[in-house]
């Protein structure tokens, strides 16, 4: 039976990204039901009870929480390389992405993903410049402890890259200053076949979300 997942608009929709991302990547097959925010269809399919995406469905199973699909994926699909094969670094992949997951609102709240917004910088008040140094210290420290193998945060692309994906479409849309590492690591990112699909899709939307259009009513783009 073929996997389903529920995403909501390519453009906005940072959530959605790190589990279609996890899922491309490794290559795991799926059906893509794409709901735009706010339509009468999002309603009547996003099933998960908080309304909110993506969800993945697979038979009378349904997942929600982007994290949790993905640990599902992982146990599912254990040779998909989702998490790092070794202990030390599978456990600091599966921390780093808890915190990810749970933290970092003020950047969130001030920064919404916007792949369609030109590229424009924001001031940077304390608590979100706060939260971007400190996801830039977890790259560097994940980098430099178990990313000899490769270019991604443990090496090779894990689930921990698909939980900061958001934070590098972040980072380039409001034009972050941030390090040669970091940089490094956002061109790796960006540079994935997968990214690049989800990108050239999200471009071609037309919905317009004003909360996640920071110069509303002006909507900027490239």
């Amino acid at each position: 039976m073929t996997l389903k997942l529920i995403i909501g608009n390519k453009n906005y929709s940072s959530w959605s990204l790190r589990a279609w991302l996890a899922m491309t990547v490794a290559g795991i097959g799926f059906e893509e039901v794409l709901v735009p925010f706010g339509t009468e269809a999002f309603k009547q399919q996003v099933v998960s009870g908080t309304g909110r995406v993506p969800v993945l469905i697979d038979g009378d199973i349904t997942i929600w929480e982007s994290l949790a699909i993905i640990e599902y994926l992982a146990e599912k699909f254990p040779d998909a390389g989702l998490w790092p094969k070794e202990v030390a670094a599978r456990a600091h992949a599966r921390v780093v992405s808890n915190e990810m997951h749970a933290g970092f609102l003020a950047m969130r709240g001030h920064m919404p993903v916007n792949f369609a917004r030109r590229i424009i910088k924001r001031d940077l008040p304390p608590a979100v410049a706060a939260d971007i140094k400190r996801i830039e210290a977890l790259w560097s420290d994940c980098r430099a402890r178990f990313g000899q193998s490769g270019p991604f945060l443990f090496g090779a692309f894990c689930a921990a890259d698909a939980m900061f994906a958001p934070a590098v479409a972040r980072f380039r849309t409001y034009d972050v200053d941030v390090g040669d590492g970091a940089r490094a690591y956002m061109a790796t990112m960006m540079a994935l076949p997968a990214w690049q699909r989800w990108v050239e899709a999200g471009l071609k939307e037309t919905w317009v979300v004003p909360e996640d259009e920071v110069d509303w009513p002006k909507v900027e783009r490239a």
